[in-house]
């Protein structure tokens, strides 16, 4: 698991490949992961929008960015935790993504952008 705090809110990822969902033979590797979301301001945040940067080890980048996660923008009161699973498929075994959210402090109605630290995603086979 990786974690980082920015902007007072704590992002922390756990990844799982999903073996179920992979088809190695046509080259299609799928993972989940959960993101923790843990405000530790004074103030409650909305989560607005997403960006994912998210690189095969083959050298190809994609870009995915919209409202929300997961169909909501939570509103995180102080103190308080959002949590979601989603998923990424990649053409290769490894990779890896990061990002960052864009929230609104409720209070003042201003935005600001809070860092997806950087994880990867490796099938377990290829961790020895």
């Amino acid at each position: 698991m990786v974690s980082k705090i920015s902007e007072g809110v704590e992002i922390s990822v756990e990844t799982f490949y999903q073996s179920d969902y992979s088809n190695p033979v046509n080259n299609e590797y799928m993972f989940a992961y959960r993101i923790t979301i843990e405000n530790h301001n004074s103030f409650s945040v909305k989560l607005l929008k997403r960006q994912w940067f998210i690189f095969d080890s083959n050298g190809e980048h994609r870009e995915v960015d919209g409202e929300g996660v997961v169909g909501v923008q939570p509103i995180i009161k102080p103190n308080e935790q959002f949590q979601y699973v989603s998923g990424c498929n990649l053409r290769t075994e490894m990779g890896k993504m990061q990002g960052y959210y864009t929230m609104e402090n409720q209070h003042r109605k201003e935005t600001f952008t809070v860092k997806i630290p950087p994880f990867e995603l490796i099938v377990p086979s290829k961790m020895n």
